[in-house]
């Protein structure tokens, strides 16, 4: 993974437009890769889905608190992207009270697919989503890869640790004083 551009997609996302009336001020907008990735160094992660255990309790909570931490090493924006559709991110986003960290929209799984990490999770009803991983990526190319372990079709596990916030931000900090 390392060293590979990140795929070239459309995902459709719902952004608040204040000039729409109603209850539902939001439009549909396309991003594409190039949006998201180009020019930028970024932390993306990627889990299985929203408002599911780990994903809620420590993994997108603990990105958003160490936000600061991870723009003192140098990055951007922090992206989590799932396999869910626009509404459920935003909803995720807004239940999560998230602010700072951008919830991305994989609702078909092309990204996730062409990242080669996309899984069936029909064991527990999900239908085929994300394996849980992060990277950082600068200017659209994959500088460091966090996998969790056990990658396969319907695997019993969730492992989380490899792709937390706190792992990442470790290795940046090696990363960067290792290179000072």
């Amino acid at each position: 993974m390392l060293n590979r551009k990140v795929p070239d997609v459309t995902f459709r996302t719902r952004v608040r437009d204040e000039s729409i009336e109603g209850p539902n001020p939001f439009r549909w907008e396309d991003k594409s890769t190039a949006d998201y990735f180009g020019g930028k160094r970024v932390v993306l992660f990627s889990l299985p889905g929203a408002f599911t255990p780990t994903c809620s309790t420590y993994q997108l909570p603990d990105f958003e608190k160490l936000f600061d931490e991870f723009k003192a090493e140098g990055i951007d924006e922090i992206y989590c992207i799932s396999v869910n559709d626009a509404f459920v991110m935003n909803a995720w986003a807004k239940h999560q009270g998230i602010e700072r960290i951008k919830l991305i929209p994989d609702g078909s799984g092309e990204f996730t697919r062409k990242m080669g990490m996309l899984v069936a999770k029909d064991n527990l009803g999900f239908g085929m989503r994300s394996w849980r991983y992060a990277a950082v990526v600068n200017d659209g190319l994959v500088e460091q890869w966090f996998e969790e372990e056990g990658f396969s079709d319907n695997c019993d596990a969730d492992p989380y640790g490899v792709s937390s916030p706190q792992n990442i931000l470790q290795n940046l900090r090696t990363r960067e004083s290792a290179a000072a």
